[in-house]
């Protein structure tokens, strides 16, 4: 059975477009991660759970939720080793999820950015959909052959970039520029802004993991 759980962490949320997001895609399971309580709250949303040290949550809209007897919530100490949105990802596959989506995990603190994407590689290892979506960009890993429906790429441009030092035998079809058995390597730019010109295109590897980015201009 299918469960579509949405993460909302701390960054940075367009709150237009995430209404309308979540509207359409209709999850299972709600987290918040500490400050996209307040997220949430502008969203008129009530999460199934809370989870943080909500050192940066305003306490009023804390204390509300907290009232509420149906909200799970997962408290920590401001001192500890993982970061907010850690701790819902982790949640977020004990519960079961077969799908993810985390939003507020992009924004000015490049950090936290980086750190986001490295936590899709949990997902990737339970072999869990999860993607870190925003307005203009989808981000997700892959680390076996994915097809991709050009009707429903997320914008006009899509770019792969190495998260292991050395990906090989990258193969790209239906793609405006091709490889075949390419060897993709972090210190070089060759995968970035590529377009689909087929109705399905296909990437393949035999070894590595790839960060797949779907940007609109």
């Amino acid at each position: 059975m299918s469960k579509k759980t949405l993460i909302i962490t701390g960054g940075h949320i367009d709150f237009t477009f995430a209404k309308q997001f979540i509207n359409d895609y209709k999850f299972d399971y709600i987290i918040c991660a500490d400050h996209g309580l307040v997220a949430a709250n502008s969203l008129l949303i009530t999460p199934n759970a809370i989870v943080g040290d909500f050192d940066s949550a305003d306490a009023s809209i804390l204390e509300q939720y907290k009232n509420d007897d149906n909200i799970y919530i997962r408290s920590f100490k401001p001192e500890k080793d993982y970061t907010d949105t850690e701790i819902a990802v982790d949640l977020a596959i004990e519960i079961g999820s077969t799908e993810v989506v985390i939003l507020g995990a992009t924004g000015s603190r490049i950090d936290h950015m980086l750190a986001n994407i490295g936590l899709l590689i949990k997902f990737l290892q339970k072999d869990i959909a999860a993607y870190i979506i925003d307005k203009n960009n989808k981000l997700y890993l892959i680390n076996k052959e994915t097809v991709i429906e050009k009707e429903k790429l997320y914008g006009e441009y899509i770019s792969l970039i190495p998260i292991t030092d050395i990906v090989m035998g990258v193969t790209l079809k239906g793609f405006k520029y091709p490889l075949n058995n390419h060897k993709l390597v972090k210190e070089e730019s060759l995968g970035i802004s590529n377009e689909i010109i087929e109705d399905v295109a296909r990437i393949s590897m035999t070894s590595g993991t790839i960060l797949v980015i779907e940007a609109q201009d």
